[in-house]
């Protein structure tokens, strides 16, 4: 029986293998080709170099970017959070007129194509004269990953015992010691998970922020987008490496203090 088992997990293990590998690949592609000595894309290359990360320390205007880049979903995803920490206590708690209403309509960026939200939001900025400006850019963001903290907010807040904060409100705690003391570290892990969601989103976002950003608020995906518009070299190839090396670094830091099981579901 148990051989008979084991023989039929062959194929499910052959496709995790071949899933693994197809979505393993174009990386593997990428971090191989920024290390090539040639000035054009090659693979295989003779001789591997630097010569593609020296390139990014000679490239400010991608070092600005993605500090830019960096600063701006940073303060999207602090708004997003901002918002929907209330928004999302108050639809999973209460139940009062519009409430399913506006929970569409927080969660509407999520079926509008980037394209039309990107369109719809540049001739409204342009209209309050806030075409092009930083904070008309972080407006955008908010609006983008807005619907990302909420959802994981909604679902941590629905989960919660309320019993616990009437409690704490029976023994004389105010509203704000009891947000502050027992709700909101109870619902922590949604609030830090939707963080980092609408974090990545936002330093992520390409197709809106093309409408929206100047060139004095270039995102690094809109850098990159303009430099392969107009030249095609292994450049973007070492600047996606780095990323990936970023991005492995920071989930393992999180994996090992926190979990990111804990983080990305929202479970305490």
């Amino acid at each position: 029986m148990n051989h008979k088992l084991s023989g039929n997990r062959w194929p499910l293990r052959a496709f995790h293998a071949a899933f693994v590998v197809f979505m393993l690949a174009p990386l593997l592609v990428v971090v191989l080709v920024s290390f090539t000595d040639k000035g054009y894309i090659a693979l295989p290359f003779d001789g591997a170099s630097w010569r593609w990360y020296r390139a990014i320390l000679a490239a400010p205007d991608f070092i600005d970017a993605f500090w830019r880049s960096l600063a701006l979903g940073a303060a999207a995803a602090t708004l997003a959070t901002v918002l929907a920490v209330p928004a999302g206590m108050a639809i999973a708690w209460h139940r009062f007129a519009g409430r399913d209403a506006l929970l569409g309509l927080l969660l509407s960026p999520l079926m509008v194509p980037h394209v039309v939200l990107g369109i719809a939001l540049l001739r409204f900025l342009t209209q309050i004269g806030a075409s092009g400006s930083w904070w008309g850019l972080t407006a955008a963001h908010t609006v983008i990953v807005l619907p990302y903290v909420l959802r994981l907010v909604v679902a941590a807040a629905t989960g919660f015992d309320r019993s616990v904060a009437q409690a704490a409100q029976s023994l004389g705690a105010s509203g704000w010691t009891v947000f502050r003391r027992v709700e909101l570290p109870l619902i922590v892990p949604g609030v830090a998970g939707g963080w980092l969601i609408a974090f990545i989103n936002s330093f992520d976002e390409l197709t809106m922020s093309i409408f929206v950003a100047s060139a004095a608020t270039q995102t690094l995906p809109v850098r990159m987008y303009n430099h392969i518009a107009h030249t095609i070299d292994p450049l973007l190839a070492s600047v996606s490496t780095v990323l990936i090396v970023l991005t492995l670094a920071v989930m393992l830091v999180l994996d090992r203090f926190y979990g990111l099981d804990r983080v990305l579901s929202g479970k305490a």
